[in-house]
C-alpha cells in the first residue's frame, strides 16, 4: 500500500482508463477534473474541522469515509444538475472501485451512498423533411461544400460518432462495397454500411480535392492515406470544427431545432427503427456495447405512436 500511495493516486487512476480501458482523451480529463475537485474538496473540510493542518499536505484517499461522501454530494447539490452529480459521484465511485482492486482500500466508502435519480432525456432528433431539407441545403460548387455535405451526408447515413467522422482516414473507406472501418469506443473496429448518396458525395469531395491539391509525391501520399475530411489548412478536423460548421449550415438552412453531430446520429437510429429495423442490428452499427442504450431511441417511436393513434382513432 505505501509504494502504491507514494504516487499521485488520482494520476495512477485516470492513467490506467487510458491503457487498460482504452478510454478517449475527453474522457481521460474529464474524470482527472471531477477527482481533483473531489480531492480539494476533502482538503478543505478537514482543514476546516481540524483533522488536517495545512492544506497542501497531500490529499490521502484512504481516510474518506461514507459521511464525508454524503457532504460532497450535498456540495454538488448546490450548484449542479443531477446528471453532473451523477457523474461525477461516478468518477469517485470509479476511483475508489480502482483503489479497493489495488488492495489500498478494505470497502468502496462510495457503496454506502446512492447515486441521485435523474430523469432520461429524450434525444435531439430531425424529422426525415428536416434532415433532408438540412443536406440539400449545402452549397456543393465550392472544395468546403462538397467536404460539409460529404460529412453530414456520412453522419445522417451511418449514425457514427463525430469523433469517428474526424478519425476516419482515406483507407478506411471501401468505395466498392460502400461501407468504412471505424475505431469506436475502446479502441472497438467495426464496419459501418454507407448509402449510396453519402458515397457519391464523399467521391465528389475526394475528386475535388485531388484536382485542387499540388500533385508532389509526400503530399499526394499524406492526401491518400491520411485524414478523409481536410480543415482549410489541410489537417485533420476536430470535432468541435464539425460541430460549429453543423450549426452555421442549420442556422442558414432556416431550421429552428439546435442541431449538433450527434443529434444527427439520433436521427439516424430513429429513422432505421420507425421504417422496421431490428433493434440489435441497430446497436450494432452504433457501436452500443449495451442494447439498453439503444433502447432509448424506441420510446421516441412509441410516442410518437400514441400521439397519431390519439389523433386518428375514432373511439379513443
Amino acid at each position: 500500500m505505501a509504494s502504491f500511495l507514494s504516487h499521485d493516486p488520482i494520476t495512477s487512476f485516470v492513467e490506467s482508463l487510458l491503457s487498460e480501458k482504452g478510454f478517449s482523451e475527453s474522457t481521460y480529463r474529464a474524470y482527472a477534473h471531477d477527482l481533483k475537485e473531489f480531492a480539494q474538496f476533502v482538503v478543505q473540510k478537514e482543514v476546516s474541522e481540524g483533522s488536517r493542518e495545512h492544506p497542501q499536505t497531500p490529499f490521502r484517499p484512504e481516510r474518506v469515509e461514507s459521511l464525508i461522501i454524503r457532504a460532497y454530494l450535498g456540495f454538488l447539490h448546490k450548484k449542479n444538475k443531477k446528471t453532473t452529480i451523477a457523474r461525477k459521484l461516478s468518477a469517485v465511485r470509479s476511483f475508489y472501485h480502482y483503489l479497493v482492486k489495488h488492495g489500498v482500500m478494505l470497502d468502496n466508502p462510495v457503496d454506502q451512498v446512492l447515486t441521485p435519480k435523474t430523469e432520461k432525456p429524450i434525444p435531439v432528433y430531425l424529422p426525415v423533411d428536416d434532415i433532408f431539407r438540412l443536406l440539400d441545403s449545402i452549397e456543393t460548387g465550392t472544395l468546403l461544400g462538397k467536404r460539409n455535405r460529404a460529412m453530414f451526408e456520412t453522419l445522417y447515413s451511418s449514425g457514427i460518432r463525430v469523433s469517428e467522422l474526424s478519425g476516419l482516414n482515406v483507407p478506411d473507406v471501401d468505395f466498392h462495397k460502400g461501407h468504412i472501418r471505424v475505431l469506436g469506443k475502446g479502441g472497438k473496429e467495426r464496419i459501418v454500411p454507407v448509402g449510396k448518396k453519402a458515397m457519391e458525395s464523399i467521391v465528389a469531395y475526394r475528386r475535388m480535392l485531388r484536382h485542387q491539391e499540388p500533385a508532389r509525391s509526400e503530399e499526394k501520399d499524406t492526401l491518400e492515406k491520411g485524414p478523409l475530411f481536410l480543415n482549410s489548412r489541410g489537417g485533420r478536423l476536430t470535432n468541435r470544427s464539425i460541430a460549429r460548421i453543423l450549426e452555421d449550415i442549420a442556422v442558414k438552412s432556416g431550421l429552428l431545432t439546435p442541431v449538433s453531430p450527434h443529434a444527427l446520429r439520433h436521427t439516424f437510429a430513429t429513422h432505421m427503427l420507425d421504417a422496421g429495423a431490428d433493434l440489435r442490428i441497430v446497436q450494432e452499427l452504433l457501436g452500443h456495447k449495451s442494447l439498453s442504450t439503444t433502447q432509448k431511441y424506441t420510446h421516441i417511436s412509441i410516442d410518437r405512436l400514441m400521439e397519431t393513434y390519439d389523433k386518428a382513432h375514432p373511439r379513443r
